[in-house]
């Protein structure tokens, strides 16, 4: 099986944390060039360079918001002058949790720039050199929410959903190209935005953390949450030349914890 993805160029957004740095770190030891993208310079920094290399590989980040999409686009405009990408892995952290019924509509419209319309620009910004490459993985890490929403997280759920049918709808357009797209949906992963949607809702019931990460724990028939390098492991397959036929799924990593196909 061809795992190797030697001299292709992965953007990583979200890396400097959880599944967004885990993910950068084994495309890396599959030997592509990493450019790592979040907001904060200082952590972008330190995470480019404990990324491994083998020598011929160059890691680079770019420093960018996704609350402002036309920042973002400006950003990459510039950044991706001289740059060749063949793999994008869409990776933003979920709002927070609340009923859908008590969610303002601002929330929506944040979330939806955050997510959605930022995906979109980046797919844009790449678009051109994967055709010419021939060569395209479009990966977004959105949510099992997709397949079963997901209890106090509503406005997530819609957002999750409607970047689902994005991607499917760009699956079907540019396989042609060899370029495929596909959705990595975890589960409870032990990630910063998990212990934040803990703590929440320990604040509000009076429940225990641990608790509440038990009961997360034994929804899966894994009796356990899932660690940000096992997601990773799915991203990184799905970039390589051995996942070539492979456009256009929803991939749950989640020990078996959704109840539908």
């Amino acid at each position: 099986m061809n795992l190797e993805i030697n001299g292709k160029t992965a953007i990583v957004c979200g890396s400097t944390q959880g599944i967004g740095y885990a993910t950068a770190t084994e495309l890396a030891h599959l030997g592509a060039n990493l450019i790592l993208v979040a907001r904060n310079e200082q952590a972008l920094q330190t995470c480019c360079a404990q990324l491994p290399t083998n020598g011929n590989q160059i890691h680079t980040y770019l420093v960018a918001d996704f609350s402002n999409p036309e920042d973002l686009r400006q950003r990459l405009s510039n950044f991706l002058v001289d740059k060749s990408v063949e793999i994008l892995v869409n990776n933003t952290g979920g709002p927070a949790g609340g009923l859908i019924h008590e969610a303002d509509t601002s929330t929506f419209l944040a979330t939806f720039n955050q997510h959605l319309i930022c995906n979109h620009i980046l797919v844009q910004a790449v678009l051109e050199q994967m055709k010419n490459a021939k060569y395209g993985r479009i990966i977004n890490v959105i949510s099992t929410s997709v397949k079963q929403p997901l209890a106090n997280l509503g406005v997530s759920n819609t957002i999750r959903g409607a970047v689902a049918n994005w991607s499917k709808t760009l699956a079907n357009e540019l396989g042609q190209y060899n370029i495929t797209v596909n959705n990595v949906l975890p589960g409870a992963t032990n990630t910063v935005r998990l212990k934040s949607i803990i703590e929440t809702k320990a604040a509000k019931t009076g429940i225990a953390y641990d608790t509440i990460l038990a009961e997360m724990a034994n929804e899966s028939p894994m009796r356990r949450i899932a660690q940000p390098e096992e997601v990773a492991n799915a991203i990184a397959f799905l970039a390589s030349p051995a996942a070539s036929y492979i456009n256009g799924i929803n991939l749950p990593v989640d020990g078996g914890r959704t109840k539908s196909l």
